[in-house]
């Protein structure tokens, strides 16, 4: 994979206007208003809010109950950790983004509904949540719906035996979309993933994430759920403390370096976030490799932000051009209002605090 081919095809494309660079103006009193607003109810049943500025924190609060020792169920933020894994994978040369990913599954083959568009599929298909497979947890009719995986003991085999997506008169194909992706949001590919990951490397994948990933940033308390048969939950879920989240935000941040280290190669944190499908139904959303990226307008132009996103409004926020991370737990699962709140929390703290 070319990463830098992709970064300079992100640009091309002008699907993200020129982000605008400033700092973040922080004062007491934005402080003290930020936290009324927390209190207030204005985002939501939030339960931290910890910004940094270049590394160092300028805003740390708890609410609701929670302390820095807390873990946060952010749900769908793990998503992310699972595409920071695939990207040590693919770095350490045990995976590769365009192979197709059948191979390492042999054991559970022949697949049902056997096609060769699924044989084809690729580690970047499931990345950019845009397979060729019936999957599409925003559907509540899908086959391959979150719901109907959660019931049954070994996810990555409801995976591979779903059906072959189909686009009806209806719907964009994917080779007349922007990206030449149809973005389809699916919680069991990322599962895929983490097992690919694992059938690669021939490794426990706790003890490659501990080796790779959370042991070098210092991260060693946490909850990660499993499915039925024992396997990590890797499409959400993951709970760690509000610090620990901010760790992984910076990581991506700084280009996949920590103190010096490398953990992440710089060309793969890039093409993380380098726009590769269109989130449809969300306002001005793209998609990257399991990151979210937008635009917002702000006091200085527009600011670009790429987020781990979970269900509740949790968020974690990484705005490379100002040197910011920023991180927001919340508890309002399946809420109407759950993600235009974190949103209004991003435009009204953030955004309207650059200068």
């Amino acid at each position: 994979m070319n990463f830098t081919r992709w970064a300079c095809l992100g640009l091309m494309l002008g699907s993200f206007t020129a982000p605008a660079r400033g700092d973040l103006r922080w004062t007491e009193e934005i402080a003290a208003t930020v936290t009324a607003e927390v209190d207030a109810g204005t985002y939501g049943q939030v339960t931290s809010v910890l910004i940094l500025s270049n590394g160092a924190p300028v805003y740390e609060r708890y609410f609701n109950g929670a302390d820095a020792a807390t873990l946060h169920d952010t749900r769908s933020v793990g998503k992310t950790v699972t595409g920071m894994l695939a990207g040590i994978a693919v770095d350490q040369g045990v995976l590769a983004l365009e192979a197709p990913l059948a191979v390492h599954f042999t054991d559970l083959q022949p697949f049902v509904y056997p096609d060769p568009r699924k044989s084809a599929l690729t580690l970047e298909d499931l990345l950019t949540m845009s397979g060729p497979l019936e999957c599409n947890d925003w559907n509540q009719f899908s086959r391959g719906n979150e719901e109907r995986m959660y019931v049954v003991e070994d996810w990555s085999r409801f995976f591979w035996d779903l059906p072959i997506r189909g686009f009806p008169g209806w719907e964009t194909p994917p080779d007349q979309t922007e990206y030449g992706r149809a973005f389809s949001y699916c919680t069991a590919g990322v599962q895929v993933v983490g097992d690919a990951i694992q059938r690669a490397t021939g490794e426990n994948l706790e003890a490659f994430a501990q080796a790779h990933l959370f042991g070098p940033l210092g991260i060693d308390t946490y909850e990660w759920p499993r499915t039925g048969s024992g396997v990590l939950h890797l499409g959400g879920g993951l709970r760690l403390n509000t610090r620990d989240w901010a760790r992984l935000g910076e990581l991506q941040r700084q280009g996949g370096l920590h103190e010096g280290e490398q953990l992440i190669s710089e060309g793969w944190t890039q093409a993380s976030i380098t726009p590769q499908a269109v989130i449809n139904g969300g306002p001005g959303f793209l998609y990257g490799y399991l990151w979210w990226l937008a635009d917002r307008d702000s006091a200085v132009g527009t600011v670009r932000y790429a987020a781990m996103n979970g269900n509740g409004g949790n968020r974690v926020f990484v705005v490379p051009e100002h040197d910011l991370t920023v991180v927001l737990t919340k508890t309002d699962y399946n809420t109407r209002e759950m993600h235009q709140q974190a949103e209004a929390f991003f435009i009204d703290v953030i955004a309207a605090h650059l200068n």
